[in-house]
Parts: C-alpha cells; sequence; structure tokens
C-alpha cells in the first residue's frame, strides 16, 4: 500500500525566491543542506542573500552570501553553487559555502546588463542568458580567473528566460518570444535548431519560464511558460513539439492551470504509466510549480496528479537528485516547503 505524502511549512522573516537542494556530503555534519535565495524588502536598503539552510530546520541558517541584488537563477552543481542577479551580475560559490572563497563576474557591458534568468552547469562551465538577449560560457581560465565568454548576443530584440546543458557541447535556451534553441559549441556556438512552441494553438501568446532536459535522453527536453503551458521538444521533430498541459489545445492535453508556469522537472521518482524504451516517443512525467500554487505531475495522455494546491504563487521547486521522493519548494508567503512523497507514487490514470 502507497504511503501518504507529508508537507512541512517552514516559514521565514523574507521572501524566498528560489530554493535547490545541495550535493549531500558524507562527512558532512549538518545532515541534508538547501541553498535559497531570500529577499528582504523591509531592510534599508533591500537586501538579497543566498542562505545555507539544513533540512531539519529550514528557518535558521547556518550560513550566508550576501548579493548585490535580488537573485534569479540559482543552481548547483557538485563542485559549486551559482547565483545570478537581477543587476546582471553571476556569483559562484563552493560547494562548502565558503563564502571567503566565493567569485563574481560583474553585471555590465561585458557581461549581462540587466536580469540574468537562465543559468545551468555543464561539467566544469556555466551557461548564463538575459533579458538583454546576451548568452556566455564562463569558466576558469589558465590563470585561475574567471572568463565568461559571449556565445550570442541578440542586442535587446529577444530577452532570454531559460537555459539548461544537455552535454558538454550543447545546451538549449528559452526566449521572451515563445521559442526554445539549441545550440552545438562544435559548431562555432551555433544555434543548429529552434523550435516556437505551441503558442498560437489556440494558447495566447506566452513565454518560456523554465526548461529541463531529459536525464538520459539528451534529444527531448520539456518547456514550461504562460498561461499554463507545458511541452516537450524531441530534436528527432524539431517541428512537431508535444503538448502536455496548455489553454485552448483542443483536449490535446490537460489544462492544468491557467497561470504561468515558473519551473519544470522531469520527475524521474513519479511511476510513469507506459514503460519506456530508448526508441519510444512517450515523454517521462514532469512536475511543475505555478503562479496559481499548483504544485503537480504531468504526463502524456493521463490525468495530471497534483501534489499540492497552496492559496499563494510556488515559486520554484527542486527534486532531491539523491533522494527524488523528496521535493522541496519555495513559497510566495515568505515560507519554503518540505514535501515528501510516498514510496510507490504513480500518476493517476
Amino acid at each position: 500500500m502507497a504511503e501518504s505524502p507529508s508537507f512541512r511549512r517552514h516559514p521565514h522573516p523574507f521572501s524566498i525566491d528560489l530554493v535547490r537542494w545541495l550535493p549531500s556530503s558524507p562527512t558532512s555534519s549538518d545532515g541534508r543542506l538547501l541553498a535559497a535565495a531570500v529577499h528582504d524588502p523591509s531592510s534599508a536598503p533591500a537586501s538579497s542573500r543566498i542562505h545555507l539552510l539544513p533540512l531539519d530546520d529550514p528557518s535558521t541558517p547556518l550560513a550566508s552570501l550576501p548579493l548585490p541584488s535580488r537573485a534569479t537563477a540559482l543552481r548547483c552543481s557538485p563542485a559549486a553553487l551559482a547565483a545570478a542577479t537581477s543587476s546582471g551580475s553571476l556569483h559562484l560559490l563552493p560547494a562548502s559555502f565558503d563564502a571567503d572563497a566565493a567569485v563574481a563576474v560583474p553585471g555590465g557591458a561585458g557581461f549581462h546588463v540587466g536580469r540574468v534568468r537562465g543559468l545551468d552547469c555543464g561539467g566544469e562551465e556555466w551557461v548564463t542568458a538575459g533579458e538583454d538577449g546576451r548568452v556566455h560560457v564562463v569558466g576558469w581560465g589558465g590563470d585561475g580567473r574567471v572568463v565568461a565568454r559571449r556565445v550570442w548576443d541578440g542586442k535587446g530584440m529577444a530577452g532570454y528566460e531559460a537555459a539548461r546543458w544537455a552535454w558538454p557541447a550543447e545546451f538549449a535556451t528559452g526566449d521572451a518570444g515563445c521559442g526554445v534553441q539549441w545550440w552545438d559549441r562544435r559548431k562555432g556556438d551555433a544555434m543548429v535548431a529552434q523550435c516556437n512552441g505551441i503558442w498560437g494553438r489556440g494558447v495566447v501568446t506566452g513565454m518560456v519560464h523554465s526548461i529541463d532536459i531529459h536525464p538520459s535522453r539528451k534529444h527531448i527536453c520539456v518547456v514550461g511558460g504562460s498561461s499554463g503551458t507545458i511541452f516537450a521538444w524531441d530534436l528527432r521533430w524539431p517541428q512537431q513539439p508535444i503538448p502536455l498541459s496548455g489553454v485552448g489545445l483542443n483536449r490535446t492535453a490537460q489544462p492544468l492551470c491557467e497561470s504561468e508556469v515558473w519551473e519544470v522537472l522531469f520527475d524521474t521518482y513519479t511511476q510513469s504509466s507506459d514503460i519506456i524504451s530508448s526508441a519510444s516517443t512517450r515523454i517521462l512525467p514532469v512536475m511543475m510549480c505555478s503562479e496559481d500554487g499548483i504544485l503537480a505531475v504531468v504526463e502524456q495522455d493521463e490525468r495530471p496528479l497534483e501534489l499540492l494546491a497552496e492559496p499563494c504563487a510556488i515559486n520554484s521547486f527542486d527534486i532531491d537528485p539523491q533522494n527524488p521522493s523528496d521535493v522541496v519548494c519555495a513559497l510566495e508567503w515568505e515560507s519554503i516547503g518540505v514535501l515528501t512523497r510516498g514510496r510507490d507514487t504513480m500518476t493517476e490514470g
């Protein structure tokens, strides 16, 4: 018999914009850890920080890193934690959370001007994508300094809202013009494929907010955006996106919500209703969170499974890669939520 999921809310005295699991360390005495991007509008001036939080008491920070402006993206890798900001800067922190060892790429003409929305780690490098239409790959130079190399400059014509690595040589971006792009560094950092999504098929015009890449089939990504829209994109059929959720799709996908879908992740914990082979076109279950407070799992041609229905927006969430039954989420009403799912969770048929 399946265990019922449990959910705990941990109030905070400030806004929680983003939250991520940190990789567990067998030598750590603090147990499982979280990283959270927090914003305190009541201080003068308003302050923003990255907090290191223990899972057993995420209301009490173990350490903190100040930021020059509000965090707009937050990602973790086994070796480092990265945060991007509304002023265009990037901040890299060792996994040990040693604030004295943190390094930064300042915002400005040489990097990003304005919000950096897309951020992800690909091995030893990071990709950034901003509202200024610029895409950078950031890594370490031979002299130990952080080096940002510009891959693309859209001159502000179309800003980027999301970025995700697939392989060390390939990554995807999503823009404010409803499109998704695939880049290949082996081909001169060129854009090699693009998709206009499913907007325009009965769906009001919107934008991409989040992208995730299939954990084992790297040619498949899932996209979340405006009007409750979630779709999958398979590079083998680049002009045939697969609707998973959205408004006005003539029943080709269940309308899970009608607001902004802020984040999507492939859910390796939820058991699919179908056995997936490497040659199958079926999409793995996908978890999402939304502006209208929904945390749910959607699957192709199946009814969505609602996990949470909060009275406020769920700004972000993360699935623990080492314990995928556990999900942490950032609630708009100044709280962190921790969801622990039952062992036999699966989507409704």
